[in-house]
């Protein structure tokens, strides 16, 4: 074989590979930027690089693909709602500790789903596999929640925590838009 002949073919197959590679890498970042939303813009801002940040995506959703998480009966569904009436009321007369409660709803709602509820970070994580469009608003409120425990959130700041729970709360029930979580925001 001519050894010109040669190199072209070499050349034509590592140039294919290549594509190849790119190909499948582009495909691997669009899924990811797809199923993460504005989490996967988070997680490449933490990780400082796109592949580690992918590898940790790719972690937490093989992590939640393990846990044994299961969607409320709807004797509990409805009871989670009345709970959450309960903390948008006690809102008017104790902001900090309609927060407070918030927070713990949210969590036994996750608990009750199948998320194991330990570590605050951890749980934001695994919550970000299933509700990437509302983990900030989560990651916002506990933040907010955190900074009333201290004495420094207003008012404003806590109707925020409320609303933002909110959303994570809904999603969990899978129940957005239903009539009895209904509240202005």
């Amino acid at each position: 074989m001519d050894p010109i002949l040669l190199i072209v073919v070499v050349v034509v197959v590592l140039a294919i590979a290549g594509a190849g590679w790119m190909f499948v890498r582009k495909r691997r970042t669009d899924q990811l930027a797809a199923r993460f939303g504005p989490e996967y813009g988070r997680a490449v801002d933490e990780f400082g690089d796109r592949s580690r940040a992918e590898a940790e995506l790719e972690t937490r959703q093989k992590r939640v693909e393990s846990l044994h998480l299961r969607p409320l009966g709807p004797g509990e569904g409805d009871a989670f709602a009345r709970s959450w009436r309960s903390v948008q009321a006690r809102f008017v007369d104790d902001p900090a500790g309609a927060v407070s409660a918030a927070d713990q709803l949210v969590a036994e709602v996750m608990r009750a789903r199948g998320y194991p509820v330990g570590d605050f970070e951890q749980r934001a994580a695994d919550v970000s596999v299933d509700h990437p469009r509302v983990v900030d608003n989560y990651r916002a409120a506990h933040e907010i929640a955190q900074r009333s425990g201290r004495g420094q959130a207003t008012t404003e700041d806590l109707r925020k925590s409320v609303v933002y729970y909110r959303a994570l709360f809904e999603d969990l029930l899978e129940t957005r838009g239903a009539e009895h979580l209904e509240v202005s925001r």
